[in-house]
Parts: C-alpha cells; sequence; structure tokens
C-alpha cells in the first residue's frame, strides 16, 4: 500500500538539500513543476535547511535571475565546451544555480519545444548533461565546496540522476518526485549509446523499457525514496489506468512511495493581499469578493450582474483537462440566462477553435482567452463564483487550491489530488459542515453537468449557504508548511536507509 504520509523522527537529520528541476518560478514555468519547485525549497529553507536549486540556464532564467555571478566551470563528458554554474545573487537564504550550457540552453521560446510545438530533436542530450552537472554538484566535484545529504529530483528531465548516482559508493540519498507520469523522457537505443551512458544501466532492471531508454525509470527504480504530489495519485499510478506500462515497478516499489499533497504559496495566492485583484477580502469579508465579481465581468465584457454565477476555468486546453467536456456542456449550461463563464488558457489549437465556436452565440455571457496572463488568472479566481476543473486526471492540481482559498467554489473530478482536496457537497456533509465543493465521479460530460446543475441549484437557494460553503474553502490549509515537514521525514529515512542498486552486480 502507498503511503499517504510519514512521521519519522528519529534517526540522522539531513541538513544540506540539493533540489533539481527544469523549470522553477519565478524564472522559468510551462506548468505545476514551476509552481512546486519555486515554493517548496524556500519552505525547506524555513525549516533552518541549506537548500540549493539548481536549473538550466534558460534565457528567461538568466534575464529574471540577473545580476548573477559564475561561482565554478566544470567540464562533462560529452560536452565541447565548459559548463559554468551561474549563481543568482539573493539575498535570502535560497541559493539558485543555473547550469549554463548555451550549445543546449540558449534558445528562445519553451524549454521542451520548438515553436511548432515538436520536443527539441536533442532533448535527451540536453537533460542529460542537466543530469551530469547536477551529479557533479551532488559528489562535490563542481568547485562549489559542498556536499548535499539529499538530491530531490523531479520529472523526468532529472531522472538520470538517481541513476548515475547509484553507481558511487559515497553518494547523497535521492528523492524522485513524479509530477506527471504520462511525461517519461522516452527515447531510442542508439540515444542511450551517444550518451555513453553506462552499459550495465541498459537492462530491464535499469534504464531500459521496451527497448528504448526512458529517463523516468531512472528516478523510479534507483532513487532512495520515490513521491508523488497526492496520496491518491500515489495509488493510481500504481494501476493499468494510470500507470502508462510502469504500474508494476511502482508497485514493487510500494514501500518506498509516498504521495505528498502539494501546497500553494500563500505569499502568492491569498486574496487578503493580491496585489492584482481589484478588492482584497479575507473569509470574514466575504462580502467584498462582489466587487471582485464585477470588475472581472466589465473588464471581460460579460453583463455585470451580481446575482449570475459566474464559473471560471484556467489551465491547458488538452484532452487530460476535460476542456472538451465544457465544449460539450457549454449549449445546455447557457439556457439558464443566469450562467455566465470565463476561460482562460492554451494547448490544442483544434481544441481553441472549438471553444472559441462554442462561446461564440453567447456575447456578454460565455468568454474565451487563448493565452496565459497571470494577473487576470488572479482576477478570475477572485472574481468568480465557482471553477470548474474536470481533469481526467490530476496529480495534484493547484488552481482548485487557489479556488478555495480565494472563495471560490471547486467542481472537480474524483481523481488524484482533485478527490484529496475538494469534499463534495451531500447530505452527509452538508450535516458535519465539511464539504467544500462539488465532486463528480466519472469523466464525461454528463456527470459534470449534473455536478454545475447541482452547484447552480445551490447558489440560488436563499440565505447565507454559498456563503458558508466558499469560507469553509477558504479556511482550509493548503500551505507548503505541512508539505515541508513531510518531505524532511522522508529525507531522513531516505538517509538512514538508502535503497539497494539494482544493477549493482550486472
Amino acid at each position: 500500500m502507498a503511503k499517504s504520509s510519514t512521521t519519522y523522527t528519529s534517526g540522522s537529520s539531513p541538513q544540506k538539500i540539493l533540489f533539481a528541476a527544469s523549470e522553477a518560478l519565478p524564472l522559468i514555468k510551462t506548468g505545476g513543476l514551476a509552481d512546486v519547485a519555486g515554493s517548496l525549497p524556500p519552505a525547506l529553507c524555513n525549516l533552518d535547511l541549506d537548500v540549493r536549486l539548481v536549473l538550466p540556464a534558460y534565457p528567461q532564467a538568466i534575464e529574471r535571475a540577473i545580476p548573477l555571478k559564475t561561482v565554478a566551470t566544470m567540464r562533462i563528458s560529452g560536452v565541447p565546451e565548459p559548463v559554468r554554474i551561474l549563481e543568482e545573487n539573493i539575498e535570502d537564504r535560497l541559493h539558485v544555480y543555473l547550469i549554463d550550457a548555451p550549445s543546449m540552453f540558449s534558445r528562445p521560446g519553451n524549454p521542451y519545444t520548438e515553436a511548432s510545438g515538436r520536443p527539441w530533436g536533442d532533448n535527451a542530450q540536453r537533460f542529460a548533461l542537466f543530469c551530469r552537472a547536477v551529479v557533479h554538484i551532488a559528489l562535490n566535484q563542481a568547485g562549489l565546496g559542498w556536499h548535499p545529504d539529499v538530491v530531490h529530483c523531479n520529472d523526468w528531465q532529472t531522472g538520470l540522476v538517481p541513476a548515475l548516482l547509484a553507481q558511487e559508493w559515497d553518494r547523497p540519498a535521492t528523492i524522485f518526485t513524479i509530477h506527471n507520469l504520462s511525461y517519461q523522457g522516452m527515447f531510442d537505443l542508439s540515444t542511450f549509446v551517444q550518451l555513453q551512458l553506462p552499459d550495465k544501466l541498459w537492462s530491464s532492471e535499469g534504464l531500459e523499457f521496451h527497448n528504448q531508454l526512458s529517463f523516468i525509470k531512472g528516478g523510479l527504480v534507483f532513487a532512495d525514496w520515490v513521491t508523488t504530489v497526492s496520496p491518491t495519485y500515489a495509488e493510481e499510478i500504481r494501476t493499468a489506468e494510470f500507470g502508462y506500462g510502469l504500474e508494476g515497478l511502482l508497485d514493487h516499489r510500494s514501500e518506498r512511495l509516498t504521495g505528498v499533497l502539494n501546497g500553494i504559496d500563500y505569499h502568492v495566492w491569498d486574496p487578503a493581499t493580491d496585489l492584482d485583484i481589484t478588492q482584497t477580502y479575507t473569509a470574514d469579508s466575504f462580502h467584498l469578493k462582489q466587487t471582485n465579481k464585477l470588475a472581472l465581468q466589465k473588464e471581460m465584457g460579460l453583463e455585470q450582474d451580481k446575482d449570475a454565477i459566474l464559473f471560471g476555468n484556467i489551465g491547458r486546453m488538452v484532452e487530460q483537462k476535460g476542456i472538451d467536456m465544457v465544449i460539450d456542456i457549454l449549449p445546455e449550461m447557457m439556457q439558464n440566462q443566469k450562467v455566465q463563464i470565463v476561460i482562460l488558457g492554451s494547448g490544442d489549437e483544434q481544441l481553441e477553435q472549438a471553444l472559441l465556436e462554442a462561446a461564440e452565440p453567447y456575447p456578454g455571457r460565455a468568454v474565451v482567452t487563448i493565452g496565459y496572463d497571470e494577473a487576470l488568472a488572479h482576477r478570475i479566481e477572485a472574481g468568480c463564483d465557482c471553477f470548474i476543473m474536470p481533469s481526467r486526471y490530476e496529480p495534484c492540481g493547484l488552481n482548485q487550491l487557489y479556488s478555495l482559498r480565494y472563495g471560490t467554489v471547486p467542481i472537480v473530478n474524483r481523481t488524484g489530488g482533485l478527490a484529496d482536496t475538494v469534499a463534495d457537497l451531500n447530505p452527509a456533509t452538508m450535516l458535519d459542515e465539511t464539504a467544500t465543493g462539488f465532486v463528480f465521479n466519472s469523466p464525461d460530460a454528463a456527470s459534470l453537468l449534473e455536478a454545475i446543475q447541482r452547484a447552480i441549484e445551490y447558489y440560488q437557494r436563499p440565505g447565507l449557504w454559498w456563503e458558508k460553503l466558499a469560507t469553509r474553502g477558504m479556511e482550509q490549509d493548503f500551505s507548503w508548511d505541512a508539505s515541508a515537514a513531510h518531505y524532511l521525514d522522508i529525507y531522513r529515512m531516505a538517509v538512514d536507509s538508502p535503497a539497494k542498486n539494482p544493477v549493482a552486480a550486472a
């Protein structure tokens, strides 16, 4: 059984943590990993740990981290140019290192894909270099004079780190966090050879997966501990439906698999202090939220109507996120003249176009904005009454946590972190006053529509029923403090009980 939480107080107490990720706010973001990598390391610093965050030196990251200083220069096998370690010159306790290899990372746009949306053809080489640089730092071979107790890796781009460190006798403990198992970093055998990885890693016990090189297996197989971003997702990835062929391996490692719920940064997402919204408010001044609703309606060209129920959706327009279900039910939603919806996001061009066309017949009541605007995202969270999040799967999810914090009642599918964070409104939860949203049990349009209709009916109840539901969500604690404490427990276990190297005798 995968463990959902950990309590551990004895044994070694690791102090130095190297946190490796391919993106992190505020330097570079394409998805939820950046939110985690930008928030968890500072929370760990608050536990008096010495934390160093390491990222590739993308142009955007360099620009946002200026001023920088070169703190070390390395020679890495297979890389013709010297690789520099740049350090962000910041005053707080978190050190940020950027791995500067211009031939690999000095490219415009998305860190993973070309302008066409196709992955960069040399992604294996790019992130293998990043992994080797992390290994150099981890083994105190980078000239920094610093040897971490734990290396915390995240997603496939860092998957080779645990695999390479497992071959070293004097290594730190390794943690590997799965943020989304569907992204695995798969490449052919010739790439494995070209990367000059140790021959013994090419086996089913190592990095080979159906005759391909799997970066993510490096983390899943070799890390001392594997975590993922919610307890329910830790269970789901051990099934054929969500395991992407790796469910057997994850089940085999279930004693070292823990789901730790992501937190959110309450310094950034707090309606009491948010500078991006029209009117700040708290649970005690919930009536002020209506000012944000009227302002959002005006900004987005919606009819200004305080009595309309305003739905919001922010996210990637891809099948995983269930945006096609929203397209399917929009005509039925709009039959109710008191329903409005605002959507912000981008992704699959066909879904983008279909959504624009679906909203077109409802001017003043439905608006779609293609792209992403962080400030607008805050205003949508503050201004909407409900947030629709019908993901087919969701390892953790952050927008439902933002919505709870802003008193914007979430409507979610019962999966992954959505199941762990939103309590459905039903007779039992109404009685014990634990409900925080509306949850449906099957990822299809009919189930989503039924949940939305329940929300509309509840919203239209006279009295303070809706306010009580919304403010209960605002009172939940999803800060990073509790999650950071869980990770410290896991770091201790990983240091005290290193995993066996499955290819040591190969």
